[in-house]
């Protein structure tokens, strides 16, 4: 393997957590008895550049064109995106002659807070699904993967944006330099770049093993963001550190020569350095916190099944599959998960095959135990079942540390 952003060929292994297939292939009861193809998870860091990647063993087209996430499922994602939209309006003027260009805009839920405002705006959206979901709710959306040249050609039409965001998708693109340019194509020479990504910083610091999947080829620091942007032109002038997905970073860019770097993109680099994240030895805590979390969520589940616990799960994330294959959990441990989301209700998840019903099946058997699978959404997820504590139900969140909450628990610990 080789550097897919400085070609260099040193790559330091850091974490292997063995072969699953792609954490999106959700099963449907005809395939259950077809063979499943899996892909190894093998997280290695080039001593170069310092990009964190994975090999690009599944393209694309063929997790992308056709997908299962819906962002609107996510109640907090969407303030989410209608607060970022009320503070770039403010912060960067926009009005009804302005164009912002959203890169990956999934079903609109950022697309909808700029039409309301009246913004000129355009979402691109590689997935042909999700895409129409968006244009039936009147969101002007154009399907296609973002390349130079597609970048190009939407340039000639709409002409230059003045903002171009990039949410959780800048991981999600093997070709970062080829995808950087199109981002430097699509921004005015005065514009501003937008990218939500999670913060490898965090990846390492808290052990979010899970956040690794093949749909992700690269995890980014800042610094080696700085680096991939810089290819194409396009300068780091601030950085915001959110919340958001178990902590990611907001990366503010322009057109090289406009604008200089905010205090905070030096604090954060300079954070990034105290963690050791310049040096291979910075990141091999990683493998050691999966295996301490593997070792922990097993021995509570296997003592749950001992007690006859009933225990399920919520939600059917990405990175809920990681965490299911490499810990080995099926529904022997978890009898089922649900998740709001119809297009993944009736299927399988990946590789552990354990069944995907509709919420109201929680209410219906009232078990003893859920585990929440996308422990990055906490809060809200608390508000969603706080009901189950009537019954006795007891809510469990597998990372960064096990931990419960429930009658009889102490609250959540």
């Amino acid at each position: 393997m080789r550097c897919r952003l400085c070609d260099s060929g040193r790559m330091a292994s850091i974490v292997d957590l063995g072969a699953t297939p792609p954490c999106e292939k959700f099963l449907t009861v005809r395939e259950l008895d077809l063979p499943e193809p899996t892909y190894p998870l093998h997280v290695r860091l080039c001593e170069e550049c310092l990009l964190l990647q994975l090999p690009a063993l599944i393209a694309p087209e063929e997790t992308f064109t056709r997908y299962a996430y819906y962002s609107s499922y996510s109640d907090s994602w969407v303030r989410h995106a209608h607060a970022f939209v009320d503070a770039a309006v403010f912060r960067l003027g926009l009005d009804a002659d302005s164009l912002v260009l959203e890169v990956a805009s999934n079903d609109g839920y950022l697309l909808q807070h700029l039409v309301r405002k009246g913004i000129r705006c355009l979402g691109i959206e590689p997935s042909v699904n999700v895409g129409a979901a968006a244009r039936a709710k009147g969101l002007p959306t154009l399907t296609g993967f973002l390349d130079p040249r597609l970048a190009e050609q939407i340039t000639a039409v709409y002409g230059p944006a003045r903002l171009v965001v990039a949410n959780n998708v800048y991981a999600h693109v093997p070709d970062v330099r080829g995808f950087s340019f199109a981002l430097r194509e699509l921004v005015a020479d005065d514009g501003w770049v937008s990218i939500e990504v999670h913060h490898a910083l965090n990846l390492v610091r808290f052990g979010q093993f899970d956040t690794i999947y093949h749909e992700h080829f690269q995890y980014y620091t800042l610094i080696s963001a700085q680096k991939a942007l810089a290819t194409a032109g396009l300068a780091v002038v601030d950085v915001e550190l959110l919340p958001t997905q178990g902590g990611s970073m907001r990366i503010w860019a322009r057109p090289e020569g406009v604008g200089r770097p905010s205090a905070a993109v030096e604090e954060v680099l300079w954070a990034e350095m105290d963690a050791g994240l310049y040096d291979v030895a910075g990141y091999r805590s990683l493998g050691e916190r999966a295996v301490a979390v593997r070792q922990e969520l097993l021995g509570f589940l296997l003592e749950q099944r001992a007690a006859g616990k009933r225990v399920v799960g919520y939600g059917a994330p990405g990175k809920g599959n990681t965490l299911l294959n490499y810990c080995g959990i099926r529904s022997d441990l978890l009898a089922y998960t649900v998740d709001r989301n119809p297009f993944k209700q009736g299927k399988f998840t990946p590789g552990t095959r354990i069944p995907i019903h509709s919420p109201e099946r929680i209410d219906a058997d009232r078990p003893d135990v859920v585990v929440v699978l996308p422990w990055n959404l906490r809060e809200e997820i608390t508000a969603q079942l706080a009901h189950i504590a009537a019954w006795g139900g007891e809510l469990v969140f597998p990372l960064p540390e096990l931990q419960r909450a429930g009658p009889g628990t102490g609250g959540l610990r």
